[in-house]
């Protein structure tokens, strides 16, 4: 078997083993006896059924080329995952001292300068703009909307 076709056959049992646990569910005492039984019955379906599903589009495109991952491994993607994963680790150790809006604001414009370039001032302002709206839009919706508290 061939190392793609794995994943979907595990999706497949996840979602069958998780089907077959959530009949085993206890029946409410109140209302509908079988209410607990629906929610994990229709995901646990949905699962099986998207895993078959990515079954199918793995064995059409088992014969195909196996170019995808000899170009990943070529070219800039190599040191964008390692980049990328260097400032998640750094974003991790920084992210309790600075706390979530600074932090967040860093990451996110150190990644996109990673991404995008620093040459020019459109692209200084993008990757200023971007960290910063999408940090404090996070931040509002998490802090005074939702109540949550962010470090």
């Amino acid at each position: 078997m061939n190392a793609r076709m794995l994943v979907p056959v595990v999706v497949i049992l996840i979602g069958v083993v998780w089907f077959i646990a959530s009949l085993m569910l206890p029946k409410a005492s109140l209302g509908n006896s079988n209410g607990p039984l629906y929610y994990p019955a229709i995901l646990s379906a949905f699962l099986t059924i998207m895993g078959i599903i990515y079954f199918i589009q793995e064995w059409k495109k088992r014969h195909k080329d196996q170019g995808i991952i000899k170009s990943l491994l070529s070219g800039r993607t190599p040191k964008l995952l390692i980049a990328t994963i260097v400032l998640g680790l750094l974003y991790s150790a920084v992210f309790e001292i600075l706390g979530f809006l600074i932090s967040t604001i860093l990451f996110i414009f150190l990644l996109l300068v990673i991404i995008n370039g620093f040459r020019g001032w459109k692209k200084w302002v993008t990757n200023v703009a971007v960290s910063v709206l999408f940090s404090f839009v996070i931040w509002y919706g998490f802090s005074p909307l939702l109540d949550v508290s962010l470090p």
